[in-house]
């Protein structure tokens, strides 16, 4: 089977995979967005353009920062939907809490999505997550320490852990940045 890589990384695509990560319809989210079911299937197909009021409410439904909605890639042709520079990933997120993500998947339509984190020195998260998600990741640099389900544990460069479907908060109590690259399925992004 030869895949398209025009198709593969697209806004319509992405939408496509977050709408139906968190089992939406096109029916469901068209509902939310206040939008007709055909005018988001053509949005799905790349067949419309939303506009910057249609992308903030899609985030929103979504809940996803929009910054993932604009970043798509200007890699060539050839490299789209295969190869993501390093110059060129996607940021992800706000900034808050001191974490700075990037998308190290070419797009959001594969089972799982591989993030390139980096956690500020003395950041911390505001509130632990409990996400219906699996989860590893692989420290590059620094050190971080995490709790998962009420367990703390710190890990260091070349450590690597695991979440499974449990309530997890990190910290990075430490005066140099740690980086992280993570393998979360299904995407949440």
């Amino acid at each position: 089977m030869q895949i398209d890589p025009t198709k593969s990384q697209s806004l319509g695509a992405d939408l496509r995979a977050l709408r139906k990560s968190r089992g939406l319809t096109l029916s469901d989210l068209a509902e939310a967005l206040g939008r007709s079911v055909g005018w988001l299937s053509q949005v799905e197909r790349d067949m419309s353009e939303p506009s910057i009021s249609d992308l903030r409410a899609i985030a929103k439904a979504l809940d996803v920062p929009m910054s993932l909605l604009f970043a798509h890639s200007s890699a060539p042709v050839e490299e789209n939907g295969f190869v993501v520079r390093s110059g060129a990933r996607r940021p992800m997120g706000s900034g808050e809490e001191g974490l700075r993500e990037e998308l190290l998947s070419p797009d959001l339509t594969d089972d799982f999505e591989m993030v390139h984190s980096t956690f500020a020195p003395r950041s911390r998260m505001e509130r632990p997550a409990d996400r219906p998600t699996q989860e590893v990741g692989y420290l590059v640099s620094g050190k971080l320490d995490l709790i998962i389900n009420g367990r703390a544990f710190t890990v260091g460069p070349g450590d690597s852990f695991r979440i499974k479907y449990a309530v997890y908060e990190w910290a990075n109590p430490y005066d140099e940045p740690a980086v992280a690259i993570w393998v979360i399925a299904p995407p949440v992004y």
